[in-house]
């Protein structure tokens, strides 16, 4: 027979494995909770005890799809968990300073050569596009151009 976490513990055991948002981190746990059961103040109490935290979170999504999505991608995912404001704002700027080099490194993995015709070009550039790469960072990342010739 299995034994019931309590919400606590489930909450722990989530933690455990990985960090998550307030907002999932809810979510997954209103599924379990029982009359009389407090999500809110379960979460206070998390980010209370530093156990829950909103900037570890945003710093861990970001590390996890930087190197395979572009900026309007990561950040898209980061407003769907809730993160917003000053962190946001943050995070912007560190991924419009490598947005170019990590389309370059996506397009290089995948294509490693410059189109030579119409429909690849089209065919790369829907590719980085679907991955959420600005135009100007999938048209430097085709060319093979470094950031430094980009001015």
């Amino acid at each position: 027979m299995r034994q019931v976490l309590s919400l606590k513990a489930r909450a722990l055991k989530y933690l455990s494995m990985r960090e998550h948002s307030r907002l999932e981190l809810g979510r997954k746990l209103s599924r379990y909770a029982e009359e009389g059961d407090d999500v809110e103040a379960l979460l206070d109490f998390l980010e209370k005890n530093n156990w829950l935290s909103q900037e570890r979170f945003a710093e861990s999504l970001v590390h996890r799809r930087a190197g395979r999505y572009g900026n309007s991608r990561v950040l898209a995912e980061l407003q769907q968990h809730g993160v917003k404001g000053e962190d946001l704002d943050e995070l912007k700027s560190g991924l419009k300073e490598t947005e170019v080099a990590r389309a370059r490194e996506v397009w290089r993995r995948k294509f490693d050569r410059v189109p030579q015709d119409a429909e690849e070009r089209s065919k790369q550039m829907r590719f980085l596009m679907a991955r959420g790469f600005s135009q100007g960072a999938i048209r430097s990342a085709m060319q093979g151009r470094d950031e430094d010739d980009e001015s």
